[in-house]
């Protein structure tokens, strides 16, 4: 690779005064850490150096005009944002990704801009992209696209953590762990600052995950709180004092989302039981009579998910979410609560072409399969929140598409928002009795009208009725 890019690239590295999508993305999933060495390669102006070194990050930057002299290290974690798609020469895009993947000693992160922002990019069409008038150059990767393009220079398999987001690893362990982070949650202590807390904490552990933990998943505090106590007295402990039905209760809970994960693993490959995150391996032993019996079960779930009569069962069944007659909505704060094999269904559309980060609802289609996130931004201000985006990714054909509403005079919006949560959702209560006091009032006669802005507001005038706040009151004569 050249030292210095040939076309005027250094147009396109932007001034950024927060984090970028990528950097974000990879914090969250734990890949950003400060026990990790971290190389931003192709660094533009250095505005996620910057920023991530005063979260204590290990970083450095190197770019060919903005930081040519710094020294290109081999780094834990090397940050690709944004790089590919301003590279019109093939060859020298392909040369670039592998450069960065043999600095790579664990992880590899590659972002790209997306075939859905052609509408923000001007120019004409110049070789596999666009040229615009500043004489920078644009290709835009579809979803699938990168994943493949990555995997396929690399070598390594992949995780897409969002649509444009990629992460390729230098092993099976790094990846798997990443997995689990995504779909089994973190076990979270309660405070200890003595014995006494320490054991409340482990009890309260114990009831959650089903099972004692192992001394290197406790928090240090409340290891070394408990330090003194042989493994026979925990135990003896944890009989004696934890609650047996919430014992039982988070067992199922382990033992659904420990299928959950071998699942989603298969659709990447599945590895060894070594290979597994320790905690995962602890939750294998503790719920299964072995591995095999494990990945045989999770092997079973997977085969239902092609069942249109088991996932439509699944949808009548669940005690989440707003079932119509193409799809199931459920909001983000009740995706954990669906039955395991749609929680999967999502899983794996997730896996395929990554999960946005701003997104509201999830629509699993019963009707073939594909799965929709869709942003609300002020779904819980908004009595009727109106649509922002929405990112579907089709699982028959691993094609995406993305709809913007930014510019849309007329927005599809929500009714009865209390379907979509969890019965026990603390604002259920006050959206379940704003649906019902516009049942009352008409506003649901003719549901083919109200499915946007203008047809919603017609017919709040046509029954003499306005909203305040989630209330909806009569009408005052203009």
């Amino acid at each position: 690779m050249q030292e210095s890019w040939n076309s005027d690239r250094r147009r396109t590295a932007i001034g950024r005064v927060a984090l970028s999508a990528p950097a974000r993305h990879a914090l969250a999933d734990r890949q950003l850490t400060f026990d990790r060495s971290v190389l931003d390669y192709g660094c533009g102006r250095g505005g996620d150096v910057k920023t991530l070194q005063r979260l204590d990050c290990r970083i450095t930057g190197w770019d060919p005009y903005y930081s040519s002299s710094s020294p290109r290290s081999p780094s834990n974690v090397v940050l690709l944002t944004y790089v590919l798609n301003v590279i019109e020469d093939v060859a020298e895009r392909r040369q670039t990704l592998k450069q960065a993947w043999e600095l790579a000693t664990t992880v590899l992160i590659v972002s790209a801009r997306l075939t859905w922002e052609r509408s923000k990019v001007r120019g004409q069409k110049f070789g596999d992209g666009l040229l615009t008038s500043r004489q920078t150059f644009q290709h835009l990767f579809e979803a699938s696209e990168l994943r493949n393009y990555v995997e396929e220079v690399t070598g390594a398999r992949c995780v897409s953590a969002a649509p444009g987001i990629v992460y390729a690893f230098k092993d099976d362990t790094a990846r798997l762990s990443c997995l689990a982070h995504r779909i089994v949650p973190d076990a979270e202590w309660l405070a200890s600052g003595d014995t006494t807390s320490a054991i409340a904490s482990l009890v309260d552990y114990i009831e959650r995950r089903g099972r004692l933990p192992h001394v290197e998943e406790m928090p240090r505090s409340v290891a070394e709180l408990l330090a003194n106590l042989k493994p026979g007295e925990l135990r003896r402990l944890a009989r004696d004092s934890a609650n047996a039905d919430k014992v039982t209760e988070g067992g199922k809970r382990t033992t659904l989302n420990t299928l959950l994960f071998l699942a989603v693993e298969l659709f990447n490959g599945r590895g060894p039981f070594g290979s597994l995150p320790r905690s995962v391996q602890l939750d294998v032993r503790a719920c299964f009579s072995s591995y095999r019996e494990a990945c045989q079960r999770a092997d079973r779930l997977l085969l239902k998910l092609r069942e249109n009569t088991y996932i439509h069962g699944a949808m009548h069944a669940s005690a989440v979410g707003k079932l119509t007659q193409t799809a199931l909505y459920v909001h983000r704060r009740a995706i954990d609560r669906l039955p395991t094999v749609l929680r999967l269904y999502e899983h794996c559309a997730s896996i395929a072409a990554g999960r946005p980060q701003d997104w509201t609802v999830a629509k699993l289609k019963h009707q073939g399969r594909a799965v929709s996130w869709l942003d609300y931004p002020e779904f819980d201000a908004d009595p009727h929140p109106r649509i922002a985006s929405s990112y579907l990714v089709d699982l028959q054909t691993l094609e995406t598409s993305h709809v913007s509403y930014a510019t849309s005079g007329n927005r599809p919006l929500l009714h009865r928002k209390h379907e979509l949560l969890a019965p026990d959702d603390p604002d259920a209560p006050k959206y379940r009795r704003l649906t019902d006091s516009e049942l009352r009032a008409g506003l649901y006669e003719h549901p083919h009208l109200i499915g946007t802005e203008n047809g919603w507001e017609a017919e709040l005038a046509r029954c003499g009725r306005e909203l305040r706040g989630h209330r909806l009151v009569r009408r005052v004569p203009e």
